[in-house]
């Protein structure tokens, strides 16, 4: 099969979406599949041997590290000349409405193909975060319209599924995310790396954070749980937006701000701590929390959005609702070896089951279906 994917987001750019895009594209490629992306121009030529078109842009006034790209003529030449099956968007915004006018609607759009949408970003949750959620109420209409072009939507949990089908976006399908069991695992875990990431206090609990640092992330409501551990460190693993107001939220607190890191190093940054906090509560899926489970890491995270699909209540991990709870879970956990081991053993099986094979082969086959049901949009 021939997939081209358009995404608003890839590589240098570190996200849930570029992970999941980098690690579907490598999956696709091992199953013989070919693959041309358009993205915004970064300077990436090429990734897994697929061709990346880059599309030239200007940063997003209220998050600089996004690019924004409006579609040009010169993508058609591409596009046609690869003779694609299928059209993939992930998140259309600017780049992604070229894919909605080439494939998808009554007709297949220009070209005549299916197009399969992805969601990956709870935008209405987000604008309340930005100081905008009087908008809401006008950006479900618009989500209606993108959705609506689409020969399927994917969803990366079933909480976000439905949320799109109460709000009348229809022919939606599953496609949850997966984690690399191989890099992410408890072997990774280093003395070194802890010694970085507690400042030279090793000894002392560390909690870590991993992920983009931005306003929807809430990571300040970190700060009373840190405080509720005595003698307590915490790793932030990320870098954003949000960062100098993150330094001056936790300017008097015991935290260390790696920025972004990579690869063995990250999966040792995973191994060698303690416990995960994920306190955003506009997740659609999470994957940091299945790479902390993976790496047999406790995950203490707020119940919102995709999360709670991934973590069993006190079994692989805990889910709380306020800063309370996850004190008390992060007490619970640190208190009790026993229990501990028991729920980081379970948390890595419970990641086992995420493979980005498995993943890939389910999406392989909403293609499939896609293609078949062709077309099929009124």
């Amino acid at each position: 099969m021939r997939i081209a994917i358009f995404t608003e987001t890839f590589l240098p750019k570190v996200d849930g979406i570029v992970t999941t895009l980098c690690q579907t594209i490598r999956q696709l490629k091992k199953l013989g599949n070919e693959v041309l992306i358009f993205a915004p121009e970064a300077g990436v030529k090429e990734y897994e041997q697929s061709r990346v078109v880059g599309i030239s842009g200007c940063s997003f006034p209220f998050y600089p590290e996004l690019t924004l790209s409006l579609p040009r003529a010169s993508m058609r030449e591409a596009l046609t000349a690869f003779h694609p099956d299928i059209i993939h968007v992930a998140d259309p915004a600017l780049l992604g409405l070229a894919a909605l006018y080439y494939g998808g609607g009554a007709r297949g759009g220009a070209l005549g193909l299916p197009l399969v949408v992805s969601y990956h970003t709870d935008l209405p949750q987000y604008l309340h975060h930005y100081g905008m959620g009087m908008l809401e109420g006008l950006i479900w209409p618009l989500l209606r319209i993108r959705h609506k072009r689409a020969t399927l939507n994917l969803c990366t949990s079933g909480v976000i599924l439905e949320q799109l089908r109460e709000h009348r976006i229809e022919r939606t399908a599953l496609w949850p995310g997966g984690v690399d069991s191989d890099l992410y695992r408890a072997s990774q875990r280093s003395e070194q790396m802890r010694l970085r990431l507690t400042q030279g206090h090793a000894a002392s609990p560390l909690l870590l954070y991993v992920g983009r640092l931005s306003a929807e992330k809430e990571i300040e409501r970190i700060k009373p749980i840190l405080e509720g551990i005595p003698g307590a460190c915490l790793a932030l693993v990320g870098d954003g937006p949000h960062r100098k107001k993150l330094q001056r939220h936790f300017s008097e607190s015991p935290v260390f701000m790696s920025g972004f890191l990579h690869g063995d190093e990250l999966a040792s940054a995973f191994a060698s701590s303690d416990i995960f906090v994920m306190p955003s509560r506009t997740e659609t899926l999470g994957l940091v929390v299945l790479e902390a489970m993976s790496s047999g890491l406790p995950v203490v995270a707020a119940r919102a959005g995709g999360i709670p699909e991934l973590i069993e209540n006190h079994v692989s991990g805990y889910l709380f609702d306020d800063e309370g709870e996850a004190i008390a879970a992060v007490q619970q956990l640190l208190r009790n070896p026993d229990h501990m081991a028991t729920v980081q053993e379970n948390a890595r099986k419970r990641a086992l089951a995420h493979s980005w094979e498995a993943a890939t082969q389910r999406l392989v086959e909403h293609y499939q279906y896609a293609r078949e049901c062709f077309p099929a949009v009124k």
